[in-house]
């Protein structure tokens, strides 16, 4: 499953660590030079784990004496984490919520910076026997709302191709609570953040969600892009129609955000503090974006355009104060 690329990653990372030391922006992508020591630790979004994974193992491999530890609490636990100063970057697939996330960190004095590092798109996809082709935002709305009536997928009507939808009952699977993919999901589909229907299957483990659809004939969820690709073989990814024709997720389609409304940004939030007082965290952070491109390709996230990586050197080093 999502973990099996992880020996090859290290490899490859490896390689490409030693190949950055010669030609970094100011050497920012060595990550330290293997000079580094010292412990990372790294939590957040499930979303953005396989690239803060790839991240953490091609930076160890230059620098054998960091230890960097990669969790997957989901966005919210991410933050909550981070808020409390147990982590030192928080992994995110969505903006820091300023209601009820930013007092907290305030409140115990954490600053921090947030910098892009990936894009993502949210697909939306079924068990292969499930013939859904394309459904529109509506669609997803009258599925997905608080207090939706919809048990059989039939009750949706005719797909935006005329195809009725299949007679099944319906089986859902979504991230739960926690999760910035849900928070994302619901404002962008349902009209509010945390709006849902009750009685699905959630789990803050997208590999989780992959293996539920993929075991019920009737199961369809959604779940960061990356982890579709990694499993495309035993999905069904169903394009979704906002207005403008059906768009299924693909990386011009996600870089462009004509993949409506469920396109959108990932982060990484470093603790200001860290990145001034721990030189491996700096090291880390400088070796993440520096290699934006290259790890978001091994992780099967959709990378930076070259203006958006332009962007988040320039945040990083203001954040550096450099």
């Amino acid at each position: 499953m999502r973990y099996r690329w992880l020996a090859a990653a290290a490899a490859a990372l490896l390689a490409l660590g030693v190949a950055a030391c010669g030609g970094g922006d100011n050497g920012s992508s060595s990550g330290g030079g293997g000079d580094l020591s010292g412990s990372i630790a790294i939590d957040g979004s499930s979303t953005v784990f396989p690239f803060a994974q790839a991240a953490a193992e091609g930076f160890q491999g230059e620098n054998p004496n960091v230890k960097a530890t990669v969790g997957e609490s989901g966005t919210g636990g991410g933050f909550e984490k981070f808020c409390a100063g147990e982590i030192d970057i928080a992994d995110a697939s969505r903006p820091i919520d300023e209601k009820d996330e930013v007092p907290v960190c305030e409140k115990a004095g954490i600053k921090y910076s947030q910098i892009l590092v990936a894009n993502d798109g949210i697909a939306i996809v079924s068990n292969t026997d499930l013939k859904i082709a394309c459904m529109t935002t509506d669609n997803l709305k009258a599925l997905w709302e608080p207090n939706s009536k919809i048990t059989n997928y039939s009750q949706l009507g005719n797909q935006p191709d005329g195809t009725p939808f299949p007679d099944a009952e319906v089986s859902l699977f979504g991230p739960g609570t926690d999760s910035g993919t849900f928070d994302f999901f619901t404002e962008a589909i349902n009209g509010e953040k945390g709006d849902t229907r009750k009685d699905y299957q959630p789990s803050e483990d997208d590999n989780v969600l992959v293996q539920g659809v993929e075991g019920d004939k009737s199961g369809l969820g959604y779940f960061g892009f990356s982890y579709y690709e990694d499993n495309a073989d035993k999905l069904n990814l169903i394009a979704v129609d906002s207005g403008k024709g059906c768009v299924k997720p693909a990386k011009d389609t996600i870089q462009g955000k004509s993949y409506t409304p469920l396109s959108r940004e990932l982060y990484m939030y470093p603790n200001q503090a860290a990145l001034t007082d721990k030189p491996q965290v700096k090291g880390f952070m400088d070796y993440a974006v520096s290699n934006s491109e290259e790890l978001a390709t091994t992780a099967k996230i959709v990378p930076l355009t070259s203006e958006q990586q332009a962007t988040s050197k320039d945040e990083l080093t203001k954040a550096e104060g450099q």
